[in-house]
């Protein structure tokens, strides 16, 4: 099944897009009744609304940037504004229909009493200029919000929301703290962090410095430097007109990126398949970060002279965070969120609220009755999330006093296995104390029939588990925590044992849960390795174990040895022969083990196409097509103590919440 678009994804928040959803009869008849529907929301939307579309809004830097803007007809008095910026396809026309796209966000808006703007990314669409992921949007976006917020309608306050590239610009552009700016809602915003203690991932490009494919697929069909154009001038009329041909939007031929993403060397997978030249991997000295991407280190200095949030900012903003517990990275969410509500006045970080759900990236609002992600049913998992983020916006933007923070939980987080939202002024919840498992074998963990085991205390004698990894035969990725890969990765939770299977995959289960337990926040994995290998990788992958054996991944991380002292120090090089310890950066989690359930970890060293091969030689890895294979092993013993922390929660000391319907 192939993996949902980001901008499809998006519509599942109601207030977070307004992009089309076209219809199954898009490339073919056009579907009557999808039309009729369209005009009728269009007429009552033009009923209620005073509609400026095409609104080329300059930059300081003179570029201009497309805009539509609907707001209230006949309002009492100044309106507040509800912000929507992003890369995607807003065309109001269907040009495939023949008619209006969906315009249900608008209209929302407008009877709410706000008015709704929606612009373009430098270089998308109608908006002008080249296009650079999180670069210069960190100055647009200030400059944005400084021109709507002084329109003679507007009163003067302006709210952020949007899921995923419509959210990962908001943290860096609140903290430059433009006049307006009210509120944000940032949700799936993982990509637009940047470094935020322990996380040094660069807007979700690495993990544990291995880079994370998912920007290879996605940047094919975003970095188009070359795409038709209006002649500049064009007036606001002839944009308009020529918007009902002509939305712009790139229809690329389709690729198979399970196989495209095998592609060596790495920096010519784009290329390998035709796709424009851009940013991933070709050198641009005329944009803000120069492009090449794929060529730098975790601390190359071009990461912070973009639009990514760093943790040394501060966010002074009333903040609603949203994240999932199957996106791409909620590990650097959480700390993000922990972070501004540590660094801001204490009013403002008193007004920081988040709510974490089971779902898979922007899915908050697909949830059922029986939620499934993946292969896995975590219940009923909906959340009203449109009384969340309306409540939200009247009380910072309209100043209603509608008591909604009297109510509203600091952290509203769903735990599976318990399949429950529950409530807590602080992640990790308040009482959550370490809980630590010991690896231990007696070298023979090679896959599911191995004897690898977590126990309460580490071995006494060292008996090391080896595997060979060959980078050409990579362990594949079966669900997970991932987004945005096309065909390559399905996210969500996955029986794991078809995997397991493989002798590269060293698998530890603890004995049963003699009664429930809840794991609630980060899970910390420390292993002793060793290699022939210059440089490797080490993956860990955590998962719920069901007494019937299916095993269901919960969180999944990797380390690249070359960084393991540190992403600002020395590469550190592996040496034959030693042992060398290793901690991984925090996977998360909240999940209840039921009495019978059995916690496991898996180690290998790869997780394709995730995360990319790391090729094993020490080189740069990015523009190599050969490899070597490693023969790594795992060591655990008093003297190498290899272990998984994780962070244990007694349940009285949570309160459940039911879900607002």
């Amino acid at each position: 099944m192939r993996s949902p678009s980001r901008h499809l994804v998006l519509a599942t928040i109601s207030l977070c897009t307004a992009l089309p959803v076209l219809g199954a009869q898009g490339r073919g008849q056009p579907n009557p009744q999808l039309i009729e529907q369209r005009w009728a929301k269009e007429h009552e939307l033009e009923s209620l609304a005073v509609i400026d579309r095409k609104v080329m809004v300059p930059m300081r830097d003179g570029v201009r940037m497309a805009a539509d803007v609907y707001r209230p007809k006949n309002a009492a008095g100044k309106v507040p504004i509800v912000f929507v910026r992003t890369p995607y396809n807003f065309n109001y026309w269907d040009v495939r229909n023949g008619a209006p796209r969906d315009m249900t966000a608008e209209l929302d808006a407008v009877k709410r009493g706000y008015a709704f703007v929606e612009m373009n990314e430098r270089g998308h669409f109608f908006s002008e200029g080249n296009y650079d992921i999180l670069g210069p949007p960190l100055t647009d976006g200030v400059d944005a919000i400084k021109w709507m917020s002084s329109q003679p309608w507007a009163n003067g306050k302006v709210g952020l929301i949007g899921c995923s590239s419509t959210a990962e610009w908001q943290m860096a552009v609140a903290a430059q703290a433009p006049p307006g700016l009210s509120a944000i809602i940032p949700q799936g915003f993982g990509a637009g962090v940047g470094r935020v203690a322990p996380y040094y991932e660069q807007g979700n490009w690495y993990r544990g410095g291995a880079v994370q494919m998912l920007f290879i697929a996605w940047l094919s069909g975003e970095q188009n430097q070359a795409r038709p154009m209006f002649p500049p001038g064009t007036s606001q009329e002839e944009l308009v007109r020529a918007s009902k041909s002509f939305d712009l939007a790139q229809q690329s031929p389709p690729v198979d990126w399970s196989e495209a993403l095998r592609h060596l060397p790495e920096q010519d997978i784009i290329k390998a398949v035709d796709g424009p030249h851009g940013i991933f991997a070709d050198s641009m000295p005329g944009i803000a970060t120069g492009g090449a991407m794929i060529k730098r280190a975790p601390n190359d200095p071009a990461w912070y002279r973009g639009g990514l949030f760093h943790d040394d900012m501060r966010i002074n903003v009333p903040g609603l965070w949203f994240m999932s517990w199957y996106d791409v990275s909620v590990g650097p969410n959480l700390a993000t969120y922990n972070y501004v509500r540590r660094t801001a006045s204490p009013e403002v970080a008193n007004q920081q609220y988040a709510v974490i759900a089971p779902t898979l990236h922007c899915s908050y609002k697909r949830a059922t009755e029986h939620t499934v992600v993946g292969e896995r049913d975590v219940g009923d998992a909906r959340l009203d999330y449109d009384a969340l983020t309306w409540g939200w916006f009247d009380l910072f933007l309209k100043g209603d006093n509608n008591h909604l923070l009297d109510t509203l939980p600091k952290v509203r987080y769903y735990t599976m296995g318990m399949n429950k939202w529950q409530t807590s002024d602080v992640w990790p919840p308040a009482g959550a104390q370490p809980a630590t498992f010991y690896l231990s074998s007696a070298g023979k963990a090679s896959s599911l029939a191995g004897d690898g085991a977590l126990t309460a205390a580490a071995p006494d004698a060292d008996r090391p588990d080896a595997f060979t990894y060959d980078p050409m035969n990579p362990v594949l990725s079966y669900g997970g925590n991932v987004c945005c890969t096309g065909t390559a990765v399905e996210a969500g939770a996955f029986d794991q044992r078809r995997m397991e299977a493989r002798e590269d995959i060293l698998v530890y289960t603890s004995e049963p849960f003699k009664e429930g337990t809840e794991v609630s926040g980060p899970i910390t994995p420390t292993l002793y390795v060793s290699s022939d290998a210059k440089d490797t990788d080490f993956t860990v992958k955590v998962l719920d174990v069901y007494p019937d054996g299916r095993a269901f991944n919960l969180d999944e991380s990797i380390q690249r040895m070359r960084y393991r002292e540190g992403y600002d120090k020395p590469l550190a090089w592996m040496e034959a022969g030693k042992v060398f310890k290793v901690t991984l950066q925090p996977l998360t989690t909240s999940n209840y083990f039921a009495a019978g359930h059995k916690l496991r970890i898996e180690v290998s060293s790869s997780n394709f196409p995730r995360f990319d091969r790391n090729l094993n030689t020490g080189g740069n890895n990015y523009d190599e097509a050969k490899g070597v294979v490693a023969h790594n092993a795992v060591h655990h013993s008093k003297q190498y103590p290899s272990a998984v922390t994780v962070t244990t929660v007694k349940r009285a000391q949570t309160s459940s919440a039911p879900a607002v319907r």
